[in-house]
């Protein structure tokens, strides 16, 4: 009876052990002596990247210099992040997340033009940022970059190329563009580049201008700010040019919309992870009165989701040409040692359910601009044939 006890209680003790032995090993890494047992799914991943490591340990072992661990361990990253194909989706070192975040909440040392990266993987300017060194240059939206300073780049090394543009206060840079199937090459100084996103001025009729560049961290409270004054001065209709504004904030965006959209949709996310997922409404009343919007093939991203909504809920028309095409949301991870991930995170849709990524939005009004006209920050009521259009349709809708 006793032995018959002791059986039992030995299959027992044996089948909670390895109840115990399963669960932990799913759980937490336990060790044994100069061995650790690692959960399941870490020992997948580890098999899975075997190969990775075998990699490390031959360079770091035989290569003919000795190796830098850290730059292998960036660059092992940088690698699975461009993997994907897609240039928004990038590992960003020390210096790189410096540049990044300098460009959306201060000032530095570069040209002062924004770039993107079009349907073929070439690095284009999207536009010159006013009275930088690429506007002094000559440097016009859709020129292809080929080389920064000798060295050749396209959308696989898009935040490479950034990089590279910027630099010390004073110091010269190269650049090879293609326009019109030739190549041309600039050399620019770097100045220290200040973002003003936000410029305005009244027309005749009592006819709103304001213009935007880019969506930055200061860029609704700037655009809420021209507004107010539009409106002191007896504002009648609206005029809101985005061409060329690469995007920005989405937030930033959607503040801007919700000065002007009455209560409804304003853009929609969806992403695989539920956080990603949001649905974004403006509280209205908005602005109530004419509204046009001037875009071209250089307004993208945030200049696209405002525009979009204000042409599918029908607040306003779109005048110009086709939009970039650029319906995707990024997210940054900040590992908190000064290096971070940003990665596209989901898609963007207008009220009318559209993803424009790659398409982009058709305006109400397609109006070319003359050839070879040049906008300018100073509006245009003679030869600026896009906000000539615009002007008229707001003009005729004012009651």
């Amino acid at each position: 009876m006793n032995k018959k006890r002791m059986v039992a209680g030995a299959i027992l003790l044996v089948f909670v052990s390895s109840i115990m032995t399963f669960y932990l090993t799913r759980l937490i890494p336990l060790a044994y002596g100069g061995s650790v047992i690692v959960p399941r799914e870490e020992y997948n991943l580890i098999k899975q990247y075997s190969k990775l490591f075998q990699v490390e340990n031959i360079l770091t072992n035989d290569y003919v210099d000795k190796i830098d661990q850290s730059k292998l361990v960036d660059g092992s990253i940088k690698g699975l992040a461009s993997s994907l194909g897609d240039p928004y989706t990038v590992y960003m070192d020390k210096k790189d997340y410096q540049d990044f975040t300098t460009q959306t909440t201060g000032s530095y040392a570069g040209v002062g033009i924004v770039v993107s990266v079009d349907k073929d993987g070439h690095i284009v300017v999207v536009s010159p940022m006013k009275g930088t060194p690429g506007e002094k240059a000559g440097i016009k939206s859709g020129d292809i970059i080929v080389s920064v300073d000798n060295v050749k780049v396209n959308g696989n090394n898009l935040d490479k190329a950034v990089s590279l543009m910027k630099g010390p206060q004073g110091t010269k840079v190269s650049l090879v563009l293609m326009r019109d199937n030739k190549l041309i090459t600039k050399t620019l100084t770097r100045e220290i580049i200040k973002l003003q996103t936000v410029s305005s001025t009244m027309l005749p009729g009592n006819i709103g201008y304001i213009k935007m560049t880019m969506f930055d961290e200061n860029t609704s409270a700037d655009f809420t700010k021209a507004l107010d004054g539009l409106k002191s001065q007896g504002l009648k209709g609206l005029i809101i040019d985005l061409r060329d504004n690469p995007g920005g904030i989405l937030e930033q965006c959607v503040n801007i919309a919700n000065e002007l959209l009455p209560k409804g949709l304003i853009v929609s996310t969806k992403g695989r992870q539920s956080k990603d997922n949001q649905v974004i409404y403006a509280k209205g009343p908005g602005l109530q009165k004419p509204i046009a919007v001037l875009v071209n093939g250089g307004s993208a991203s945030a200049s696209e989701i405002l525009s979009g909504a204000i042409k599918d809920r029908k607040v306003g028309v779109l005048v110009g040409t086709k939009t970039f095409g650029k319906g995707l949301v990024q997210s940054v991870i900040d590992f908190g040692d000064g290096t971070a991930l940003k990665y596209t995170s989901a898609r963007y849709y207008t009220p009318s359910g559209v993803n424009i990524q790659g398409k982009g939005i058709e305006p109400n009004y397609v109006v070319e601009l003359p050839k070879n006209y040049v906008v300018t920050d100073t509006p245009d009521l003679k030869g600026d044939t896009q906000l000539i259009k615009a002007y008229d349709i707001v003009k005729s809708e004012i009651k």
